[in-house]
Order: C-alpha cells, then structure tokens, then sequence
C-alpha cells in the first residue's frame, strides 16, 4: 500500500499478512479524497475500524489537524503505530486500540476545543457485520459527538444497501466503484446548516 497525495505521497505503508484485513483500496481512497478535497484540510478525521490505517494516514498526509484511529485489532493497531513512527507522524495523531463503538463513546466525552472545525468519521466495519454498520451509525445518530458540519463516510459492499436516514444521522450521496460503495452521511437540520455540498 502506498499513500496517493500530500506530504507523504508514495511513502509505502506496512500492512498485515495472514489476516482477514480488507484495505481500502487505492483507487477507492483517491476518488474519496478527490471528493472531500478542502474539507480535509485542518479536519479532525476518524478513521474506525482502521485496520492499517491507509484511510487515516491518508488524511493526515492531505493535510488533516488532527486524525485519530480506532482498531481494536492488537496486531493491526501495532501496525498503525509502526507506519505511524516511520512517518514521524505521532504530532497529531492518535491510536484507540478499543472496539470501534467504545472509542467514538470515548470521543464523544471529549470536549472538543474549536466546534467550528470541520469533523470527518470513517468506517469500514467487515463486509459481512452487518450489526457494525448499524451499531455505529445509530451511536453516531444520536450521540453528541458529530457537529453541523461532520460528515459520515462508510464504506460497504455495493450490494449492501445502508439506510437513508439512521437517527439524525441522512445519507446525502452513494458513490459506488466495483465491488465497493460509498455512503456519505450529514448530520439531518435545515438547509443552512447541512454542510457543503459534496
């Protein structure tokens, strides 16, 4: 795996072999980033269900304030803090090595210092769990954590269709590439307060 963009662009990033990690691809994380653009810049990104946190480091090398990754994997998150440390990138970021629902709960305790900052959540459970998807979106719906201007990304099977709206939480725009799909989530208030469009 290779970091596509910013100032670690073509660093190579340490992955985990024998294990049932399913990376982001690179063609799919270029088209996400292309879609985020600005809003990554100066952004708080999470990146949960990390796995090596190519998603993340992605981020953060485009320019993300702060990114933080949940993976509760212990060989997986030992592989974060590797690349992590061979990018000298520990200013900033932040390993959660919990299950994804106790570390955005962990999260949403904090007090965030700048509520106008742009706050981007990731997740990409297993394909197949199904209850990943649906435990994290609703926490993520009705909790305290997400800001008017946060964006929810998961990625799931293209196959696997989310649901339109889970708590506050309503789908604006599906953007499927082979095998995989995109779902972006807002959080649900008027007009003026949706966010940018993406």
């Amino acid at each position: 795996m290779r970091i596509i963009a910013g100032k670690f662009r073509s660093r190579q990033l340490k992955s985990l072999k024998g294990l049932t990690l399913r990376p982001t691809s690179d063609r799919l994380r270029e088209t996400l980033f292309n879609i985020l653009g600005e809003l990554v810049v100066d952004s708080r990104f999470v990146d949960t269900f990390a796995g090596t946190g190519a998603v993340g480091i992605e981020a953060f090398s485009r320019g993300a304030k702060e990114v933080i990754f949940i993976e509760n994997h212990a060989k997986a998150a030992a592989v974060i803090k590797q690349n992590l440390e061979t990018l000298e990138a520990k200013n900033g970021t932040r390993v959660l090595p919990v299950e994804a629902l106790k570390g955005l709960q962990s999260l949403s305790k904090e007090k965030s210092s700048n509520i106008d900052q742009q706050q981007i959540v990731f997740l990409d459970p297993p394909y197949d769990n199904a209850a990943d998807y649906d435990r994290v979106l609703t926490f993520l719906g009705s909790a305290t954590l997400l800001s008017e201007n946060s964006l929810v990304i998961a990625e799931h099977r293209s196959k696997f269709e989310l649901p339109e709206i889970v708590e506050n939480l309503q789908r604006v725009r599906v953007l499927g590439q082979g095998d995989a799909s995109l779902s972006f989530y807002r959080l649900r208030k008027n007009s003026s307060t949706s966010g940018p469009d993406l």
